[in-house]
């Protein structure tokens, strides 16, 4: 059984730096780690491994830098890894990346079947949640999101079973394979890297697929290939609290100053008011 597992590196800040021509990310001279996300889909694609059997190879599309979340995955316990990395598709959204993971998976497929393919629910530095869905849907395979357990996964019956978190609720879906899943943070606590992990990931080839290898036309990539951009980036301007006094015999004036804020901004309405008095 193959699984791949998807990670991605992103920026360990909220100083971020934005290109004000393009609305992409400056990526110089921010640290980066890997998706918070992703260390637990690592750490599942390891544990379905340990549990079913097969291998784990890791696939990140970035920059050259995103090779050292690679090396990390690989020092944690997978197989190997796979750097999608190349100018033209900078600047992709949500749809280009998922179009180039997935021909970067169906690639690997052709060389060996892949019988499950693992991402983290989202990227802290995006928050959309629809790469692997994207990639499920291209790629014509089964999905499961918001996945807390692997209950089962059976290649030669083609089976999957998995339980996905809801925000009050559990769903023990079935699901054919080769099958997505995207898994949230309470699924499993990662591993640490083992010191011989460490120096079989320092010493491990990372291949880098550029689009000269994924043949992807380039107006289906990088921004040119990306319908949605980001028009504007903020910090949000909050507005500071007031503490009113409602102890002892201040208690029916702070409640009436209560009242005057909630109509000051629209909360409450004058009839309103006239009613709960």
């Amino acid at each position: 059984m193959h699984v791949i597992v998807c990670v991605k590196m992103v920026p360990d800040t909220t100083q971020v730096k934005v290109d004000p021509a393009t609305n992409t990310m400056l990526r110089e001279g921010i640290p980066f780690i890997t998706n918070p996300f992703d260390d637990h889909a690592v750490e599942e694609a390891l544990s379905v491994r340990d549990r079913f059997g097969g291998k784990v190879t890791v696939l990140s599309m970035g920059p050259a830098p995103a090779e050292v979340v690679i090396r990390k995955a690989i020092a944690r316990g997978a197989d190997a890894g796979i750097l999608i990395s190349d100018r033209a598709f900078g600047g992709s959204d949500t749809l280009a990346t998922s179009r180039v993971l997935a021909a970067a998976i169906q690639r690997i497929a052709r060389e060996e079947p892949v019988s499950l393919v693992v991402c983290g629910r989202q990227t802290i530095d995006g928050d959309t949640a629809q790469v692997g869905p994207g990639i499920a849907a291209r790629l014509g395979y089964a999905q499961i999101t918001l996945v807390d357990r692997v209950i089962e996964v059976d290649p030669p019956s083609g089976r999957l079973v998995a339980r996905a978190k809801f925000d009050d609720s559990y769903e023990v879906i079935e699901a054919t394979l080769p099958a997505v899943i995207t898994v949230v943070r309470e699924i499993n606590r990662p591993r640490y890297p083992s010191v011989p992990g460490r120096f079989i990931a320092e010493e491990a080839e990372i291949p880098t697929w550029n689009n000269d290898v994924l043949k992807l036309p380039t107006d289906s990539i990088g921004l040119s290939g990306s319908p949605t951009w980001v028009k504007r980036i903020f910090a949000p301007v909050g507005k500071k609290g007031e503490i009113i006094d409602g102890s002892g015999e201040l208690t029916a004036r702070a409640l009436e100053r209560v009242m005057d804020k909630l109509e000051e901004w629209k909360i409450l309405k004058g009839q309103d008011r006239a009613k709960e008095g």
